[in-house]
């Protein structure tokens, strides 16, 4: 078996999920390189979108941030900022966007994120930096978010709800006037979570190689359906040797 670290694992794992011919929504961290892997491999001609207006990019290298010019090469678009909020805002409402990469500090059952802060707040113990663009984003369209596993992370009840996940279960999205899309799946260090068509609730779907079910539920502060999972298939050597000498040949990331 071909070793690996465990960012290299959740840089394919999020690849994995970007299915070729998809538009998605790219931001900065591992969701670049997830993003510029499945480019290099299994989605050639998935539409890779990001906010500095940037769109159809073909970055061979992974970029350090949603500005880095490699992300223009072979791009169909150069768009001043503002144009791009008008096409983001269109796909939305037209539902042409197919996936969003998200991330956040705290995460409950229904996939709800909080990025804003920790415990009251006004009286917060910690102040983050919010939403940017994370809110429109989990509004508008379907995400796959990726995070660490931590206990402290995964809580039954999130502080701050910055991007809307299923809100609090089957029609809590359009309770608040949502659109009927949300997360489909969560790529930690340790697995994949997925949420079930009708209650919404967080569930594991695959455990990592060397990772046990029980692992991910110790590290979850309430209860995972553990019944449906799976260990996931360890990265081959080729998917490893675009990730570490093609996308990412500075461990810049990975």
């Amino acid at each position: 078996m071909a070793e690996y670290t465990n960012n290299q694992m959740m840089a394919v794992a999020m690849a994995r999920q970007v299915k070729d011919g998809s538009t998605i929504i790219v931001g900065t961290g591992l969701p670049l390189v997830a993003a510029a892997l499945a480019k290099n491999s299994t989605a050639p001609n998935v539409v890779l979108c990001f906010e500095t207006g940037m769109i159809d990019g073909g970055p061979v290298e992974v970029p350090t941030s949603v500005s880095d010019m490699r992300i223009a090469y072979t791009a169909s678009a150069l768009w001043p900022q503002f144009r791009y909020f008008g096409f983001q805002g269109n796909a939305w409402k037209k539902q042409t966007i197919d996936i969003g990469f998200l991330g956040g500090a705290q995460i409950d059952m229904y996939g709800n994120l909080n990025s804003t802060c920790i415990g009251d707040y006004f009286h917060p113990k910690t102040r983050f930096t919010g939403s940017g663009g994370a809110n429109g984003i989990a509004t508008n369209c379907n995400t796959v978010i990726m995070m660490k596993h931590q206990k402290r992370r995964f809580i039954e009840k999130v502080d701050y709800i910055t991007s809307p996940g299923w809100m609090d279960g089957p029609g809590g999205r359009k309770k608040v006037g949502l659109p009927e899309v949300g997360p489909q799946a969560l790529v930690t260090e340790l697995g994949i979570m997925r949420f079930d068509e009708k209650t919404k609730l967080m569930y594991l779907a695959e455990y990592f190689p060397g990772v046990t079910p029980q692992q991910i539920q110790e590290n979850t502060s309430f209860e995972l359906d553990l019944s449906r999972a799976v260990e996931a298939e360890a990265p081959s050597q080729e998917i490893l040797d675009i990730l570490l000498k093609k996308v990412d040949p500075q461990r810049l990331m990975v």
